[in-house]
C-alpha cells in the first residue's frame, strides 16, 4: 500500500488550510463514513462538507473512526441561505456541531449568498459564531467580486476562504485576483468538472507525456494557480491518488494551455438562487 501523502498547507488570514482536501457531496450512509476513514487514512487532513448535503453525522462518524488527533484534522461545513439571520445561523452551526460530534468546527461558510440579507448583514452574523467559540475560522462560498468586497468590508473577523466553482473549463481570472487582493484562500470545487476534464485530450496528452494520471495533472494545475481543492472520491486508490500531487510540476506551457480551456466559461454548478457571477 502507498504510503500516506501529507499535503502541505496554504496560509490565508491566520488559517493554515491543507491544500488537498476531500469533498464529501454524495457520500452517505455507511459508505460515506467509511470513505471519510479511508481519506483520513490516506493521508487527507482536510474534510469539507455542508448543512445542505446531509452527511455530517457521517463525516463525524468517519473523522472518528480513522483514529487520527481532531486538532490535526481541518473540517469545514457550510450554512445554506435561507439560515443566515444571526439566531438561524447560530442554531443552525449548534446542529451541525451536534451532528458532528465536535465542540467547533476549522472553517464555517456561508454556502451561498442571501438573496434577501445583505452581504454585510451575514458576515457579521458569520462573525458571531466565531465569537462564540463554536468555529475557529470563517469564510465564505459562491460569492462574486462584489459580495466579496461588501464583505470584507463589513466583517469584523478576518474571512480566509471563497469556496467557488474551479476546473479547466471555467476561467476564474477575475475572481481570483479580487481574492488575492483580499489575502483570501481560493478552495476550489467541482476541480475535475465533474470527471469531463479527464477526457479532454490536452489533458490527457500532459499526462501520458508525464507519467501522471489525468486527475493529478487537473489537480496540480489547482495547485500551482495558488488554489486549495476539494476533489470527492469514494475510492482509497483514487484518494491517494489525488492527494499525490507534490512530487512532480507543470511547466509553464502546459499551465497556459490547461488556461486556455477556460474560455468555455462552463458552469457545472448555476442554481436559479445562485448570484450574478462574474464576467
Amino acid at each position: 500500500m502507498m504510503s500516506p501523502v501529507a499535503a502541505p498547507s496554504i496560509a490565508s488570514q491566520g488559517a493554515l488550510i491543507p491544500a488537498v482536501g476531500l469533498g464529501t457531496y454524495g457520500l452517505t450512509g455507511e459508505a460515506g463514513a467509511g470513505a471519510v476513514a479511508a481519506a483520513i487514512e490516506a493521508g487527507y487532513r482536510h474534510i469539507d462538507t455542508a448543512i445542505s448535503y446531509g452527511n455530517e453525522v457521517e463525516v463525524g462518524e468517519g473523522i472518528r473512526k480513522a483514529g487520527v488527533a481532531r486538532d490535526d484534522i481541518f473540517v469545514t461545513t457550510k450554512i445554506p441561505s435561507d439560515e443566515l439571520e444571526e439566531s438561524a445561523l447560530l442554531r443552525a452551526v449548534e446542529g451541525s456541531l451536534s451532528r458532528l460530534r465536535l465542540d467547533r468546527v476549522d472553517l464555517l461558510l456561508i454556502h451561498w449568498p442571501s438573496r434577501s440579507l445583505s452581504a454585510a448583514e451575514t458576515i457579521r452574523a458569520l462573525g458571531a459564531a466565531k465569537r462564540r467559540g463554536l468555529t475557529r475560522h470563517i469564510g465564505v462560498s459562491n460569492y462574486t467580486v462584489s459580495l466579496l468586497d461588501e464583505a470584507v468590508a463589513a466583517s469584523d473577523e478576518p474571512i480566509v476562504a471563497n469556496q467557488c466553482e474551479h476546473h479547466p473549463y471555467l476561467d476564474q481570472t477575475t475572481l481570483r485576483a479580487a481574492m488575492a487582493r483580499h489575502g483570501i484562500a481560493f478552495v476550489s470545487y467541482c476541480p475535475l468538472g465533474h470527471a469531463e476534464a479527464l477526457d479532454e485530450p490536452l489533458v490527457q496528452d500532459i499526462a501520458t507525456r508525464i507519467g501522471r494520471a489525468p486527475a493529478q495533472v487537473i489537480l496540480r494545475w489547482q495547485f500551482q494557480k495558488g488554489c486549495v481543492t476539494i476533489p470527492k472520491s469514494s475510492r482509497p486508490v483514487r484518494m491517494r491518488q489525488n492527494l499525490d500531487i507534490f512530487g512532480f510540476s507543470l511547466d509553464d506551457s502546459d499551465m497556459a494551455a490547461l488556461d486556455g480551456l477556460g474560455v468555455e466559461g462552463r458552469r457545472i454548478c448555476d442554481p436559479p438562487f445562485a448570484p450574478e457571477w462574474d464576467r
